[in-house]
């Protein structure tokens, strides 16, 4: 069986991408990183997704369970300089492409990540019989005018460092299908190979976490509809036609599907306007 090491944020991409691997016959090792971020909810939607996949693997007869461990980073959270870790600035609001979205970069995260699953990849590879694997990233056009490291010139540099370092590195490649796709392109293959591995749609982005400001009212976390990465997930979603099952609230309390969709169709419509 092929095999794949995952970075599974819990988010919308990544979870994706955990089904993409599974649809296409990889043994998945599944790996998340708690690094102080605000949005920690994230890493309990990817337990739960995981959780929810290996149930339905089980009730189908199928050997394809997904490994999952969270690494624990959060020592590194009174460090970083960024809107995305607890203390620090407020995340801001809009549209994904302004500028001021530069505040939630996570100073050299993808390469932090990116140096343990190179790691563990590794060891997978070279432990027995040596086998080829591979570093399964989620990251998509979307991501490369915020953040320089999910461009393929940051990934091909770390790639040649990782060979320079390590014996066996060969066995090692990245595997990045939706790098010049965007959110919208990455949720249609969610829908198709949902049906693949017949799991609920709904279900499965239930159990994800795009909002980088999400809400808690009576023990229940929500998601923000205001936030750049809220509001790219929802346009991917009113472009699929269907309706997002995350449940949505704002300050005052949640809200209804229909709420955050007007919300961000304004958001698109001025973003529009303003660069015509």
């Amino acid at each position: 069986m092929k095999k794949a090491v995952l970075s599974l944020s819990g988010g919308m991409d990544s979870s994706t991408l955990l089904l993409h691997l599974l649809a296409s016959g990889y043994e998945v090792t599944a790996l998340s990183f708690d690094y102080g971020q605000k949005h920690k909810v994230e890493l309990e939607r990817a337990k739960s997704l995981v959780n929810y996949i290996n149930d339905r693997m089980f009730y189908n007869k199928t050997d394809n369970y997904v490994k999952h461990q969270i690494i624990k980073l959060d020592g590194l959270q009174k460090l970083l300089n960024s809107a995305l870790v607890e203390g620090g600035s407020d995340v801001p609001e809009g549209h994904y492409e302004q500028d001021n979205m530069k505040e939630t970069v996570v100073p050299n995260r993808n390469k932090i990540f990116s140096s343990i699953i190179q790691a563990v990849a590794l060891s997978v590879a070279t432990k027995g019989e040596k086998k080829e694997v591979k570093i399964a990233l989620g990251i998509h056009a979307g991501d490369h005018a915020i953040y320089p490291d999910c461009r393929q010139e940051f990934r091909d540099a770390d790639m040649e460092a990782f060979r320079m370092g390590n014996w066996d590195s060969e066995l090692v490649d990245f595997y990045t299908p939706y790098l010049n796709t965007d959110k919208f392109g990455i949720l249609k293959d969610g829908e198709v190979c949902s049906q693949v591995l017949g799991l609920d749609f709904d279900e499965v982005y239930k159990h994800t976490n795009t909002s980088y400001k999400p809400l808690q009212f009576s023990g229940i976390w929500y998601s923000d509809y205001k936030s750049a990465a809220s509001v790219e997930r929802i346009e991917s979603f009113i472009k699929l036609g269907r309706k997002d099952p995350v449940a949505y609230a704002n300050e005052t309390g949640p809200v209804h599907w229909e709420t955050a969709k007007a919300h961000v169709e304004q958001v698109l419509l001025e973003h529009k306007k303003t660069n015509i």
